[in-house]
């Protein structure tokens, strides 16, 4: 069963969501939160699968609410997925750097947010969409952080290559056509770099590619 806490503030949005979510057989909602503060005690509490964060939330906005949960190591196996009402929100990218797994608008269709919280868990980011990579590309362009072209000495010439890849969204399928292996040798690529970069999941990895350098946002066409 996939754990899910709801943090918005927005009563009738988090009712939307927990009748649909609460439909499924393999998903229960927690919890609710009705502020970043509760967001980021309840999550304690609770220790859900995923947290659905709004970004505009009182008392303590949901950019900050998802710095605490991500930088709890007690809460390390929790992904948040940052809820928007529009598509380039200028607060996304940060949330994904601060370790979201993703993001979503709030209007997207209830088999895409099905998908998505069950693509979280699997440990997959919400980086397909080609509006997400644009996005990405634009706030790391504008990102005033230092480059951290160093880590990539951590990992073989073949990391880099698929690290490269998942930098501009593709899939393990997609990365195991494109350097003719087989998805588990792909997927086995994926987890090795991450584990060596200490990424959460494919969103922070895609976040490093574009901050060392090894991706540039023109590549993305």
């Amino acid at each position: 069963m996939i754990r899910v806490l709801l943090a918005d503030d927005q009563s009738l949005v988090r009712a939307g969501f927990k009748a649909l979510l609460d439909a499924q057989a393999d998903i229960a909602v927690a919890g609710e939160a009705a502020d970043g503060e509760e967001a980021v005690r309840r999550a304690r509490e609770l220790r859900p699968d995923v947290v659905l964060m709004d970004i505009r939330m009182p008392v303590l906005d949901g950019l900050a609410a998802t710095r605490r949960i991500t930088g709890d190591a007690g809460l390390r196996d929790v992904r948040v997925v940052v809820l928007t009402t529009f598509e380039l929100d200028e607060y996304v990218f940060e949330a994904i750097r601060a370790g979201a797994s993703g993001f979503l608008v709030k209007d997207t269709e209830p088999d895409e947010l099905l998908r998505a919280v069950r693509a979280v868990v699997a440990g997959d980011a919400l980086l397909s969409p080609g509006v997400t990579r644009r996005l990405i590309a634009e706030f790391a362009a504008r990102s005033k952080e230092p480059a951290t072209a160093d880590v990539l000495a951590r990992l073989t010439d073949r990391e880099r290559e698929v690290m490269a890849l998942v930098g501009i969204g593709l899939s393990n399928e997609e990365i195991a056509r494109r350097l003719v292996v087989s998805p588990l040798t792909a997927k086995t690529h994926v987890s090795r770099t991450m584990v060596k970069l200490g990424a959460r999941d494919r969103a922070q990895l895609v976040v490093l590619a574009y901050e060392s350098g090894l991706v540039r946002p023109g590549w993305l066409g």
